[in-house]
C-alpha cells in the first residue's frame, strides 16, 4: 500500500525561550490523504499553526516524525528541502502576504521562476483564470480588495500544482462574500489539483467545507469529527 501523502507520527513539538519550556504539541498521530481538506479547529495557542508549520516542512519537532509520502521531513538535507517547499507545498496566509512591487501575475510566476520552469507565464497566468482574477493580472496589491488578494494568494500557492496545500486562517480578514469565494477554492482546489489541504480555522464556515475537522486544545487533539 502507498502511504499517506501527510502523516505526523507521535509528534512533540517543545519551544524553549528565556529559559523556559512551552510544549506546543503533544503525542500528536494524524494522516492526510490526497484530494482532502482537514480543518484544524480550537482558540488561539492550542497548536494550530504550529501542526501547520511541521506539516509544511517549515519546522521539524522535537521529538516524532513528520513524513511526506513516506519520506521523513527532519532527514531531508537543505536542498532537499528547498525542493519540497518550492514544488510540493503551498501556502496561504491569513495576511497574503503577496508582495507589493510585483503585479497580481507577477506574484502568481515568482515560485515557478524560483523553480526555473520554462513556462511560468502560461501557467501563471491559467492559474489566475481558475481564481477570476486574469482580468486583474497588471493590478499591484493596493489596487486590489482583501477578497482578491486573498485569491491571487491561492493561485501562487497552487502555481505549482502542489501535492499539500498549507491554508492558516485563509478567511480570517475578508467580509462573508470573499470568504465564500476563498473557500470554494480552497475545495475545489484537493479535487482539481489532487492536493491535501490542511487548514487551521476559527470560522465553523471554514471548518464545514472539510471531510475531517481536528479539534485541538493545549496542543492535544481532543476530537476528530469525519463528514
Amino acid at each position: 500500500m502507498n502511504p499517506p501523502r501527510l502523516e505526523l507520527r507521535r509528534v512533540t513539538k517543545i519551544y524553549r525561550t528565556n529559559g523556559q519550556k512551552l510544549e506546543a504539541l503533544r503525542d500528536i498521530s494524524l494522516a492526510f490523504e490526497a484530494a482532502s481538506v482537514t480543518a484544524l479547529v480550537g482558540r488561539s495557542g492550542c497548536g494550530k499553526t504550529t501542526l501547520l508549520n511541521l506539516a509544511g516542512a517549515m519546522d521539524f519537532p522535537t521529538s516524532g516524525e513528520v513524513l511526506i509520502d513516506g519520506a521523513v521531513t527532519s532527514a531531508l538535507d537543505e536542498d532537499e528541502l528547498t525542493v519540497l517547499r518550492r514544488k510540493r507545498v503551498g501556502f496561504v496566509f491569513q495576511f497574503f502576504q503577496l508582495l507589493p512591487t510585483l503585479t497580481a501575475l507577477e506574484n502568481v510566476e515568482l515560485p515557478l521562476l524560483l523553480a526555473g520552469s520554462p513556462d511560468s507565464v502560461e501557467i501563471a497566468n491559467e492559474r489566475l483564470r481558475w481564481v477570476g482574477l486574469e482580468d486583474k493580472a497588471r493590478a499591484f496589491p493596493y489596487q486590489l480588495s482583501g477578497g482578491q488578494m486573498q485569491r491571487v494568494a491561492i493561485a501562487r500557492a497552487l502555481v505549482h500544482s502542489p501535492q499539500i496545500l498549507i491554508a492558516d486562517e485563509p478567511t480570517g480578514n475578508l467580509d462573508s462574500a470573499s470568504s465564500e469565494q476563498v473557500l470554494r477554492l480552497l475545495e475545489e482546489s484537493a479535487g482539481k489539483f489532487g492536493s491535501t489541504v490542511v487548514m487551521a480555522t476559527h470560522s465553523p464556515e471554514a471548518a464545514a467545507i472539510a471531510q475531517r475537522r481536528v479539534r485541538m486544545r493545549d496542543g492535544q487533539i481532543t476530537t476528530v469529527e469525519e463528514s
